[in-house]
């Protein structure tokens, strides 16, 4: 088997290809569109069974990386910290296209349990959307701190409550306010108002659109106590097909919450807390958390026995959320059998 690393680029992707050993056997540089991976999969043609390995930043691959497989190619996502490590313990120094091309080829020999790539579904228009709706929930919170300013400049004696502007009620009652209101801070304040109206209702029709996909995608997901659809729709989004992970072990390194460990000698079993993983899944964790914790579900029990046990409350989070990660994914486990199976058999 032959392992081929790219180094993608707008413009251009670089591939270096490798033998089972490590050995360069080649290396190539195409035009990143669809004229230029037809030249690769010629060119990739001529070394017989190959792998194709693509630096996990899909921003920049994602095109290549669905050409390669309706080709019926095998594609490996390497992360970019293993692309660096792999590089900076390789005997050429420097770093370039084809040393980087080839530091990825390099880490996905290493690493035979990589992700591997496979044609977009469900999950990505769920990722999609959901990333979606955040970007237009940061963008109303920054127009309603404006908003806010102005108020409080025009009329300081005009109560407008936390996050109260989501709300048709209160939009309405503001936009009286400053009606018959002249200058231009009045004049900012009734354009800025006109924009949280507009983002809250893309806010709200995404919320449902997700709703709906969700529901469909992952019953067992959703009948967790505490779990709501957004943060159903983060998890499904960025968990990207829960077969990726052989156990939930591995999926609990994923999402940040296998704890790290910190012991030598005499000093065995200490673990400190995970700052890696995905963190919009480390996040949505916790929020489940939380909501459990305020009653919703068994957490709020897990917490004082964790407690009674001796353990402070920062600690008890962190074991609730590696006991919700396992739960979430034998849910997601679940949810892609049930999705399996609901496929249409053919004639």
């Amino acid at each position: 088997m032959v392992m081929i690393g790219t180094d993608s680029h707008k413009k251009t992707h670089t591939v270096v290809a490798l033998d089972r050993v490590g050995r360069k056997l080649g290396e190539l540089t195409v035009r990143a569109n669809t004229d230029g991976h037809v030249n690769l999969l010629r060119w990739a043609a001529g070394f017989g069974e190959v792998t194709f390995a693509l630096e996990d930043c899909r921003h920049l691959t994602r095109r290549l990386e669905g050409d390669l497989l309706r080709a019926g190619q095998r594609v490996m996502r390497v992360p970019t910290r293993l692309m660096a490590d792999a590089r900076r313990g390789a005997r050429a120094p420097g770093k370039s296209d084809p040393i980087d091309a080839e530091a990825v080829a390099l880490a996905a020999l290493r690493h035979a349990d990589l992700p591997v790539a496979e044609l977009d579904g469900p999950a990505r228009e769920i990722k999609l959307l959901s990333d979606y709706r955040r970007d237009l929930v940061m963008q109303r919170t920054r127009a309603c701190c404006q908003l806010r300013w102005h108020l409080h400049e025009l009329d300081p004696d005009l109560e407008v409550r936390s996050r109260s502007l989501r709300n048709d009620n209160t939009t309405r009652r503001v936009a009286d306010a400053l009606e018959g209101v002249d200058g231009i801070v009045a004049r900012l304040a009734r354009d800025l108002l006109a924009r949280i109206v507009e983002l809250n209702t893309l806010v709200k029709a995404l919320e449902k659109e997700l709703a709906a996909l969700v529901a469909a995608q992952a019953p067992s997901l959703l009948a967790i106590p505490g779990v709501g659809v957004l943060s159903a729709a983060v998890l499904i989004g960025e968990t990207a097909g829960v077969h990726r992970f052989r156990d939930a072990a591995a999926y609990a390194r994923f999402t940040g919450t296998a704890p790290v460990p910190v012991w030598s000698g005499s000093s065995a079993g200490k673990v400190r807390l995970n700052r890696g993983g995905n963190r919009q899944s480390n996040y949505a964790l916790h929020m489940i958390a939380v909501t459990q914790a305020r009653g919703i579900g068994p957490g709020r029990e897990y917490l004082e026995r964790q407690s009674r046990r001796g353990k402070d409350r920062t600690a008890a989070f962190r074991l609730l959320r590696r006991r919700l990660s396992d739960t979430v994914f034998q849910a997601l486990r679940a949810d892609q059998r049930h999705n399996v199976t609901d496929l249409p058999t053919a004639a």
